[in-house]
């Protein structure tokens, strides 16, 4: 949502008045942990296996490490460790280092896997004093280097695809205890440690570090890659940079107001998981830590990697790609991602961290939002203007401004005092309320959530153990633990209808600010001593009863849109919930869509939506968008068209503006320029059902939704560095116009080695695929091609809601190969309930070839009673039609009316009446 902008001014002063203030946020040089590890770089690991520890318990390797000092002659033994290399499904493995007898336990994150990883076989192979070979069930090899430690993962080939501690930064800061005292010659305590040891200052904050350092670190080397990618949210390429000219990526949760653009400080979300790709193969890794984390990278194929270093390090290969993991405390814990293939490596991380769970139908259309509608008479006109207008909407959005005095679950009972009607009038046309509750709570006296959770203990505490008090938009704030139980558990109740008077199954919901943002707090955080609930263990006290906001930080938003999703299933247990986060984490897909924060509206801006939302969807969370138009400033009549035209062909599509922006919604401007905002949404209506298919089929395994074009193409080098456009699914390819003033763009057409074509979807004009083509576009033009070989369902009667469309009939879009085929998927329910789990449902394909064309059911024990019906065919790239066509449904047969358009290769069947609820067959005669 937003960051504050004039609500005090020792607020503007922390946030800064021109774009981002640095000052506000820490380099690595000013983040100890980051600062000491990317110093230390020794020649040689100092960790050691001992082989003959090893033992192998079901599907996991056990052995002891120790750590020796190296300028020892007695090879002394400085501390212990224990390793774990666990073998997993799906050609993963995990691999953990921890002390053996660890000063206090070590915070693993608690949500980001949706349950514990299922178990493969390991077998032990054969084990030496200098290394350990152990395979899985599938063959794929590991070996383990004693000394100094090394693991080296193999692919199927037998060759060695990832490389963990090759550069020796393996590095777990083994807890102690703080000295004693003791008075300088001046006078002053000191404790005898290295500064910054057990506390560290930034600007006015000091950070009391009670456990003193507990860093942890791993490089990891990827042999014969071309790119890497993942690590979101920032602002870069999709494919990441080499960091040795400056700072690393940063993975911490921030609300950063006004981010720049082509940077690698962290935003609002941090997902650590990592993948590489060349030509031989994809392998990917999954840093299970949700403290603030760094990650370097060397690309030895970068001009900006000095070629002396090169031939150091890779003999002249440049085909190589060295990462680092640098995070402030937590266990050493990762997930090797095996591959071999992109679609591979993206399956293995989301059955790790789960899928989204099938969408309600309407949150895949169009959400008109700004900060704030003002009251009830402003939410009814706007709703009323898209009817006046003829522009299908399904969600009007309430910011901060519609709650009593920023006090959560409450409505201001001036500007709106009759919510449920408000809500009544809404539905009444098939379109829904989101309403926002974030995680600050106002410190007001007699306000039932403050009161109750002051009462009970259930905020965050300080360092001291009293609740945590903040500064954000209420003003004095605290802050829900939502670790505890008990809080997860209040804080779900709030959703129910009679606490939540006003609301309906109708009304869903936003979470905001829940990085957290903190406005007068450390880089508008949180301050990292704070306390959280920690699960009680016998005889632990003091510093290890509790957890530290800097153990949990990147995981606590993750535990409130938890909370919120649970509340809004026992509100309504038979209705799907929409929630969108800010605030990421691995995992967050489960729960929540995201969008990309509060950008500006300007080109970059617009440019940077492409891979920002590639990036998420990698990385497990596909329902991705940003602010269209965006948050600040006024965009002009160009770049409104161009952002509402980029939209409509992404995950998420929501219009948001920041409260000082001018009116925008689409009418208000020109004329001409209404018309093509209205036809870029309405083209998002005319795909609904295709939007829907995807993420059914995303839910069932587990890919990305929004596609990078490598995905489908690992052999085409080309595509490995395109992130200006993307693919939907394997279907369509979108190439957003994201350039001011263009009247031509690139477009990359991939799969020439198969002879792949791609058609204009507003043409149906056939490109042969042969790399970049010269695309002519006005303002009017997205260009968009759908590949040949596939088969794209789509509802041309747009009405003004979603819902309103659900039994409308459907036209079907064939575009042939070079073989003459095509085929297709098709997903239909009701749209908002879970009764598809029992079966309730259609999944179908369709398939054309030359003979005719089928519709199957895929599952053929599930149905749903649908009246969609087939009212148009197009088929495209047909070289010999067919004279005749009948259609084959209920043990009938109907001759039916064609079209053929010679001058761009297209018939067209002219309702064929087909009904969708029962498989049906058209049969060609020639």
């Amino acid at each position: 949502m937003k960051t504050l902008w004039c609500l005090l001014v020792a607020v503007v002063t922390i946030h800064g008045a021109f774009g981002v203030d640095r000052n506000n946020f820490k380099t690595c040089h000013q983040s100890g942990f980051c600062k000491r590890l990317r110093g230390f770089k020794p020649e040689n690991s100092e960790y050691t296996l001992d082989v003959n520890s090893i033992i192998i318990d079901g599907n996991v390797l056990i052995a002891e490490v120790k750590t020796i000092d190296s300028e020892s002659e007695r090879r002394t033994v400085l501390w212990n460790y224990i390793l774990k290399l666990s073998a997993l499904e799906d050609n993963t493995y995990r691999v953990e280092l921890n002390e053996k007898n660890p000063l206090y336990s070590r915070y693993v994150p608690q949500l980001a896997l949706q349950r514990d990883p299922r178990p493969d076989g390991i077998k032990l192979v054969s084990k030496d004093n200098e290394k350990v070979v152990v395979i899985n069930t599938q063959g794929q090899k590991v070996v383990i280097i004693a000394e100094p430690l090394k693991l080296e993962f193999y692919d199927k080939n037998g060759e060695v695809a990832l490389v963990l501690n090759e550069n020796a930064q393996l590095l777990v800061e083994p807890l102690r205890k703080k000295k004693e005292q003791y008075d300088d010659e001046e006078g002053n305590a000191v404790d005898g440690d290295e500064e910054g040891t057990w506390g560290e200052n930034f600007k006015s904050h000091h950070d009391s570090k009670p456990r003193g350092n507990e860093a942890v670190s791993l490089d990891v080397s990827f042999p014969d890659a071309d790119q890497v990618y993942g690590i979101p949210e920032h602002t870069d390429r999709f494919h990441l940079a080499t960091t040795t000219s400056g700072d690393p990526y940063r993975l911490y949760n921030l609300d950063v107001f006004e981010y720049e653009l082509d940077s690698r400080m962290a935003i609002y979300g941090a997902i650590p998981v990592l993948y590489a790709h060349g030509t031989k193969r994809t392998v990917g890794v999954f840093w299970h830590n949700s403290a603030e984390t760094w990650v370097d990278v060397v690309n030895y194929g970068d001009s900006t990697v000095v070629s002396s270093l090169v031939n150091l390090v890779t003999g002249g290969q440049k085909h190589r790609i060295d990462t680092r993991f640098m995070s402030e405390s937590g266990v050493l814990d990762l997930f090797v991602l095996l591959g071999d293939t992109p679609a591979d490596v993206f399956r293995q991380y989301t059955t790790l961290t789960g899928v989204a769970p099938l969408p309600p139908r309407f949150s895949l259309a169009y959400h008109q939002s700004r900060w704030n509608y003002v009251d009830e008479a402003d939410v009814r006109g706007v709703d009323d203007n898209f009817d006046a207008h003829d522009i299908p909407a399904d969600v009007i959005w309430l910011d901060i401004e519609y709650t009593d005095r920023k006090m959560y679950f409450t409505w201001d009972s001036e500007k709106f005092r009759h919510p449920s009607e408000m809500v009544a009038n809404l539905t009444a046309k098939g379109r829904k309320l989101v309403v926002i509750i974030d995680p600050h709570i106002k410190r007001e006296p007699g306000y039932f959530y403050h009161e109750d959770a002051t009462q009970n203990g259930y905020y965050v505490k300080d360092k001291d153990g009293k609740d945590y008090e903040g500064w954000c938009w209420p003003g004095s704030s605290s802050y829900p633990d939502f670790l505890n139980p008990v809080v997860h558990n209040y804080y779900a109740s709030r959703y129910s209808f009679d606490k939540f008077p006003g609301t309906s199954k109708d009304v869903h919901i936003w979470n905001d600010m829940n990085e957290p943002s903190v406005f007068n707090g450390p880089e508008v955080t949180m301050p990292k001593d704070c306390r959280h609930y920690k699960q009680p263990e016998d005889g632990v006290e003091g510093i290890g009863s509790f957890w530290e906001h800097r153990h949990v930080h990147n995981e606590y938003g993750l535990f409130y849109i938890r909370g919120t999703h649970e509340g809004m299933l026992s509100r309504a247990p038979n209705y799907r919930p929409f929630i969108l986060t800010r605030a990421t984490f691995a995992g967050t897909q489960r729960y929540a869509a995201m969008w990309t924060g509060d950008n500006t509206a300007e080109w970059g801006f617009l440019a940077a939506t492409v891979p920002m939302c590639i990036s998420v969807a990698i990385s497990g969370v596909s329902f991705c968008g940003s602010d269209v138009g965006g948050f600040f400033k006024n965009p002009d009549a160009e770049l409104m068209t161009r952002w509402y035209q980029a939209g409509a062909f992404q995950p998420f599509f929501r219009a948001h503006s920041h409260i000082e922006t001018k009116r925008r919604e689409p009418w208000l401007f020109e004329p001409a320029t209404t018309a093509l905002l209205r036809d870029a949404v309405r083209k998002r209506y005319a795909l609904l059902d295709f939007w829907y298919t995807l993420f059914f089929e995303h839910s069932r395994d587990g890919l990305p939704v929004m596609r990078p074009l490598f995905q489908q193409y690992p052999k085409e080098q080309a595509t490995f560095t395109v992130d200006n456009q993307y693919l939907l699914g394997d279907k369509l390819l979108i190439r957003p116009v994201l350039e001011q003033g263009v009247t031509l763009v690139k477009v990359y057409l991939p799969g020439a080695d198969t002879h792949t074509l791609w058609y204009d979807v507003d043409t149906y004009q056939a490109h042969q695929a042969n790399g970049f083509i010269t695309q002519e576009v006005n303002i009017a033009k997205t260009p968009v091609y759908q590949r040949g070989g596939s088969a794209v369902w789509r509802k041309e009667r747009v009405r003004r809601s979603s819902a309103l469309m659900l039994n409308d009939p459907y036209t079907l879009v064939l575009a042939l190969d070079e073989n003459n085929t095509s085929e297709g998927t098709l997903y239909i329910d009701d749209g908002e309930t879970y009764n598809y789990k029992q079966k309730i449902y259609i999944y179908s394909k369709v398939k054309y070839t030359p003979e005719g064309i089928t519709y199957t059911f895929i599952d053929e024990n599930a149905s749903y009673p649908t009246r969609s019906w087939v009212e148009r065919i197009v088929i495209a790239g047909i070289k010999t039609p067919p004279k005749t066509a009948k259609l084959h449904q209920n043990e009938k047969q109907t001759a039916l009316l064609m079209t053929l358009h010679k001058g761009n290769d297209v018939l067209v069947i002219r309702k064929p009446g087909a009904s969708m609820a029962k498989p049906w067959k058209i049969v060609f005669s020639y």
